[in-house]
């Protein structure tokens, strides 16, 4: 029986285990985006992961949506992560960096001056986002032009450039959460009529063609991908996601990618099945769980429901969590009020066993 302490081949790269570290904004960056000393050594106390994914990266300027996220699209910011995965792999982890494009999530304060957030439509969602200047509700985006979406497919390729160059072992293209690429495929904040919106093959170009110009840019086997079907957070509206969910996983899997990365929530475990089911290569799921994802999980991947799965403020707040998880625990409480923002509290003074 495989259990989630096993090995897996990820597309050629080796991972020691199955449990691995979800991807999870710390609001931690150093003065223009970069990653610090403190973030080498968060990553590192977490290398016992079979694979870290890192907090959302931001590929572009324009597509911070939150105050002190980092980024890869500057030579500083590239040097600055090169000190984070040399830190995990000195500990033998291996890490993907996360690429984020906020899209209408954010607000014009927190870009530089003059550019004001973009969308697939002039579609606002409904809420608000911390600023330095307090919470500010969301701003109606600007649509995107043709030329400015292919542009911005670009800024991911170069990003994703950036990662491999910086040392990391792959991305992860954020898909999910109501962030741009979700704005694409969520009929709520695509209103468009041309090739880009409408129905659910238009709707799904923009994920398939990131997902596809990345691909050929660092390999099918650096490159995972992450959904979130039916998930309403950033006021994203999908009343019926199987159709558009199906049809882009066909075409993510004739890429070779080497991973498709499902967050569940809500009651989707039949759709999340049927993704497994269309998708050839690794599995990875974030459960819908009560709390948070802890060691009942684990029978995921002795089920086969998953290959491997990623656990979020557990992984937080246990550094050494693989062996937390073996060992039966005991776990350390994450502490909510140090989750975004600050210094070492909360970060990195979570003690190992």
């Amino acid at each position: 029986m495989t259990t989630a302490f096993d090995t897996i081949d990820l597309s050629g790269t080796t991972l020691s285990n199955r449990v691995a570290m979800a991807p999870m904004t710390r609001s931690r960056a150093g003065e223009g985006g970069v990653a610090t000393d403190l973030t080498a050594e968060y990553y590192a106390q977490r290398a016992s992961a079979g694979l870290i994914i890192t907090e959302g990266i931001q590929p572009s300027a324009i597509g911070q949506g939150y105050p002190f996220t980092p980024g890869l699209h500057s030579a500083e910011q590239v040097a600055s992560w090169r000190k984070v995965t040399d830190a995990v792999h000195a500990k033998g982890g291996r890490i993907f960096a996360q690429i984020m494009h906020t899209g209408r999530v954010g607000h014009p304060v927190l870009l530089p001056d003059g550019l004001v957030n973009v969308a697939p439509s002039a579609v606002a969602a409904q809420g608000q986002v911390f600023t330095p200047e307090g919470p500010k509700d969301f701003v109606t985006p600007r649509e995107l032009t043709g030329a400015e979406v292919r542009a911005t497919i670009g800024d991911f390729v170069a990003a994703a450039r950036n990662a491999i160059d910086a040392g990391f072992d792959g991305v992860e293209l954020h898909g999910a959460n109501g962030y741009l690429i979700h704005q694409f495929l969520a009929p709520g904040s695509n209103r468009r009529t041309d090739e880009w919106g409408g129905s659910p093959e238009n709707r799904i170009r923009f994920a398939v063609e990131v997902a596809r110009a990345v691909s050929a840019e660092i390999g099918p086997a650096r490159t995972g991908f992450r959904v979130s079907p039916g998930n309403p957070f950033n006021d994203i509206s999908e009343p019926d996601p199987e159709p558009t969910y199906t049809a882009l996983v066909k075409e993510l899997d004739a890429l070779g990618l080497a991973y498709l990365h499902v967050m569940e929530v809500g009651d989707i475990r039949e759709l999340t099945t049927t993704l497994r089911q269309g998708f050839s290569g690794t599995f990875v799921l974030n459960p819908q769980t009560e709390g948070p994802t802890g060691a009942d999980a684990l029978a995921l991947v002795e089920d086969g429901t998953a290959d491997v799965l990623t656990f979020g403020s557990l992984f937080l707040a246990n550094p050494d969590l693989p062996a937390r998880l073996q060992a039966g625990g005991p776990y350390n409480e994450p502490d909510q009020a140090t989750f975004y923002g600050g210094d070492a509290k909360g970060y990195t003074d979570y003690p190992a066993l």
